[in-house]
């Protein structure tokens, strides 16, 4: 699977970046700054070669994170706000994956009935992991919709959740009631969940 920073998981390139991420990381220490670094790590591993990826990134995030306050806030209006939320998404993912293929697709139809096209074929950027992290960002909305989830106030960790660079181009869609209290809690070094971890990377 290719990444952002123009590089796969088994290269070189990756390993060395997670080194520096990982180490950075540990000695940080406080949680705060930790997650502020796993935020930074995210956007220059995700954005490295094609830094626009990153704005539909960040506004499907967003929009989900105001989405999801939104609810709490007028609830009564909570089925709404949850519409706007797979709309924007919905959207964006649609356009970007199947925009190209829908022009082509009716050029070649009017073709076959003797109709000559003039419209310029549409040749649309698939950014990477755009599904992922769009099914994530809506997945945190839809459990503040069923009353499964709080929504949360804290920006930053919610950013670390949607943006976490290991999982964000290649999966698994994580929900936000696994992922986020992980985001949320202090972190304590266990050499043996290192070990573990290494040991899973690897396999």
């Amino acid at each position: 699977m290719a990444i952002g920073c123009g590089v796969t998981f088994v290269q070189l390139e990756f390993v060395a970046f997670m080194a520096v991420v990982f180490t950075a990381y540990w000695l940080l220490r406080e949680r705060r700054w930790q997650n502020a670094l796993l935020v930074g790590a995210s956007a220059v591993f995700y954005g490295w070669i094609h830094p626009w990826f990153l704005i539909l990134l960040y506004t499907s995030a967003i929009l989900d994170f105001l989405m999801g306050q939104a609810i709490e806030r007028a609830p009564r209006y909570r089925r709404w706000f949850l519409g706007l939320s797979l709309a924007g998404n919905l959207g964006m993912l649609a356009y970007f994956k199947y925009a190209g293929f829908f022009v082509d697709n009716v050029i070649e139809a009017l073709g076959a009935l003797g109709v000559t096209a003039n419209l310029q074929t549409l040749h649309v950027f698939l950014p990477v992991g755009i599904s992922f992290y769009t099914f994530q960002t809506m997945s945190y909305t839809i459990d503040v919709y069923r009353r499964e989830l709080t929504p949360r106030r804290d920006l930053l960790d919610y950013l670390v959740y949607i943006s976490f660079f290991p999982q964000l181009v290649a999966g698994p869609i994580e929900r936000a009631g696994r992922l986020l209290p992980q985001v949320e809690a202090p972190r304590v070094f266990h050499v043996e969940r290192v070990v573990s971890g290494l040991t899973l990377a690897m396999w």
